[in-house]
């Protein structure tokens, strides 16, 4: 029962950063100084994707399934609603690239749009003369 929930928790933190990666930077024009959070995030997501490699949080959701008793991804509510979010069926490695390219653009253009709005903010307190 503890690993099948531990599962379920990991996936449930797994589709939070996926959700961060992709639309964090939205949360940044609102909240500037989640900017040092969000930034390291995203370029983690964006390798992982690009690059095909294996989020660390993957392994261990399979081990905790196994270790439940469970086969992986399968069998909860989490596992079946929230999985096929993260982990969709037919997705080939030109469509991960491709997303992962699309998720690095649209935070580069969010990201561009804060430094514009922070280099075009006027000063205040400064004295004039």
């Amino acid at each position: 029962m503890l690993y099948a929930l531990l599962a379920d928790l990991l996936v449930l933190l797994h589709l939070l950063f996926i959700l961060f990666v992709v639309a964090g930077g939205l949360l940044v024009l609102r909240l500037p100084s989640l900017a040092w959070l969000h930034l390291p995030c995203l370029l983690w997501g964006v390798f992982t994707i690009v690059s095909g490699s294996i989020c660390p949080l993957t392994p261990w959701e399979v081990e905790f399934r196994l270790a439940a008793g469970q086969a992986p991804y399968s069998g909860t509510f989490i596992a079946h609603y929230i999985e096929p979010i993260i982990y969709p069926p037919g997705l080939t490695r030109a469509q991960q690239i491709v997303f992962g390219l699309l998720v690095a653009l649209l935070n580069t253009a969010v990201y561009l749009r804060l430094l514009l709005r922070v280099r075009h903010k006027p000063m205040r307190n400064v004295p004039h003369g």
